[in-house]
């Protein structure tokens, strides 16, 4: 656009909820969109116009009830959002006749009304904005450049302003292009928390529509495993932005609430900073998509890659486009990095999630270059000696399950590997409201991939008898799922090795009885390694190092093999 429109469009938007400063806070949707044009070369205001816009959820506060004298009936009638922008944009048009040369531009009272309403609220609802949106004066940030020394500005009069502003030089649109250079500043990050695993960076940009993210300002954060955690460091390109952001504290990205927090730039750096070489050259070609590769065969080559995905998504540079991640010693840890020219070709890959390379099936995921360079420091910073090597199927601390014989507690078997705590309490209904506070432990396996089973503590035996008799085989995301009530001590043994089923109990294999006693009696040797061996992975047997002691105390980096989601009851 130009830098002086010849005519100004002043936008206002109101909500069914909150208004001034706290306007688009509370997700509430947009019901009613004024708008009146200026003729800036005759200084002519045209008539002001209105459109109500109903809303999915015809609800309105009382606050808001009373200042627009709107009701519920009067906007069941109203056009919905994508219609409303329509004859918003035809009156316009109609207004200014526009033709070759003619340029407007939107005008708003602060920021409020284009970034935290029309932008989140289109983006949930698939409506494509019209290209004015994207650009617009903000009217108390334009007063503010002409007069600098004006106190207390958010106090003034609109009309005031509004004169003071018409009757100078236009100035500049505040949208200017900002430093690449720039330092990290402590006041443009926010971590968001609560985000969905498979979640992207796309997805946070659509979670943050109409705020401006600094260019790779979206570092998507990992578990010691290299998986993502749900929380991601976000950089904007203002401290103004950032404000806004912590204003959608709580707002949803699809059915989950995300929360927003405050971060520093340290806390941002620690995420995306720390670039190598080799990862600085595979990220040095502009406009790339990229997508995370999980479960290679550690044997594939770059040429087998490229073959995978074929013509339709060909790579960017062909093998100069796919980054393998290594240990320190140079074995491959079956991760790989690629790259894609466009969106169409990257949307292609995505498509062959799961298919086999080999005879292994492949895991694809959309990624970032935050995620790469955290990716590579992480296993580049593996000690070349491994730690000791975890249990094959994780054991619950006494602490944590005190052996007992009451039956309060339930286990589902034939899990989605893809479940969450949120599937599990959705599968147990009115179930999930008797859980134990901690009491939910996802079983995973020696890889620390979920294993398909998982423990829940109940607040009695009665009612884990009814969620077993009531849940048993009902499905989850098209899988029946086996629920079996068991007690405590049930639970511990079945964790060092042993089985459940409704005919009982089946030892662990170390403890199973010999079928036929032997001929002569030895006498007892002494003991070299103690029974619990049996639980470890033979690289342990071969490659003596210390037991874990029989109180069963675990270091904090394996607690996420034991209990790595845990849930609060309310």
């Amino acid at each position: 656009m130009t830098a002086s429109p010849d005519y100004l469009v002043v936008l206002f938007g109101i909500t069914a909820g909150a208004t001034g400063a706290k306007l688009g806070s509370d997700e509430k949707e947009l019901i009613l969109l004024l708008w009146k044009v200026v003729d800036l070369a005759n200084k002519k205001v045209g008539q002001l116009h209105e459109v109500l816009v109903r809303p999915d959820q015809l609800e309105l506060t009382e606050d808001c009830k009373e200042e627009t004298k709107i009701d519920a009936e009067s906007l069941s009638s109203a056009p919905q959002l994508d219609q409303a922008l329509r004859q918003f944009n035809q009156s316009v048009s109609n207004e200014l006749n526009i033709g070759v040369g003619t340029s407007f531009c939107l005008c708003t009272d602060g920021q409020l009304h284009v970034r935290q309403i029309l932008h989140p609220e289109a983006s949930k609802k698939n409506v494509l904005l019209p290209e004015c949106f994207y650009s617009f004066f903000d009217l108390r940030k334009e007063f503010k450049k002409c007069c600098p020394g004006s106190p207390d500005i958010d106090k003034l009069d609109v009309a005031a302003m509004t004169e003071c502003i018409l009757l100078s030089d236009l100035p500049k649109n505040h949208l200017k292009r900002y430093s690449k250079m720039e330092l990290i500043d402590d006041n443009t990050i926010v971590r968001a928390r609560g985000l969905p695993w498979q979640s992207s960076d796309q997805d946070i940009a659509r979670f943050f529509k109409g705020l401006n993210i600094a260019k790779g300002g979206a570092a998507l954060c990992l578990n010691a495993q290299g998986r993502r955690n749900g929380e991601a460091l976000v950089r904007f390109v203002s401290e103004e932005h950032r404000d806004l952001a912590l204003q959608r504290h709580k707002h949803h990205m699809g059915t989950r609430y995300i929360e927003v927090y405050k971060a520093t730039g340290e806390d941002f750096l620690k995420i995306a900073g720390g670039t190598s070489n080799e990862v600085a050259q595979f990220l040095s070609k502009e406009n790339q998509v990229i997508v995370r590769m999980r479960g290679l065969p550690f044997t594939a080559t770059a040429d087998e890659v490229v073959a995978f995905f074929g013509q339709h998504c060909p790579i960017t540079g062909g093998k100069e486009g796919i980054l393998f991640v290594t240990y320190p010693d140079g074995r491959p840890t079956g991760d790989a990095f690629v790259l894609f020219a466009c969106e169409e070709y990257a949307q292609n890959a995505l498509r062959k999630h799961k298919d086999l390379l080999g005879k292994r099936y492949i895991e694809l995921f959309r990624s970032t270059a935050a995620e790469v360079q955290q990716v590579l420091n992480r296993f580049s910073s593996a000690p070349l000696i491994p730690l000791p090597t975890p249990p094959i199927i994780p054991v619950l601390p006494q602490q944590f399950v005190p052996p007992t014989n009451v039956r309060d507690c339930i286990r589902l078997r034939g899990l989605p590997y893809a479940a969450t705590i949120e599937d599990i309490l959705d599968f147990l209904g009115e179930f999930s409201t008797d859980i134990r506070t901690h009491g939910v432990h996802m079983v995973l396996n020696h890889q620390g991939r979920p294993s398909g089973d998982a423990f829940i503590q109940m607040k009695s035996a009665d009612r884990a008898f009814m969620a077993a008799q009531k849940c048993h085989k009902k499905t989850m995301k098209d899988r029946y799922v086996e629920v079996f009530q068991c007690s405590a001590e049930e639970m511990n043994f079945v964790l060092m090795g042993g089985t459940l089923n409704r005919n009982g109990l089946s030892p662990p294999p170390c403890k199973l009885p010999c079928l036929s006693p032997p001929s002569y009696t030895f006498p007892a040797p002494t003991a070299v390694i103690p029974t619990e061996a049996a639980i470890y992975q033979p690289s342990v047997l071969l490659n003596p190092r210390a037991l874990q002691p029989s109180t069963a105390y675990y270091p904090a980096g394996a607690q996420l093999f034991m209990n790595y989601t845990a849930y609060y009851p309310r």
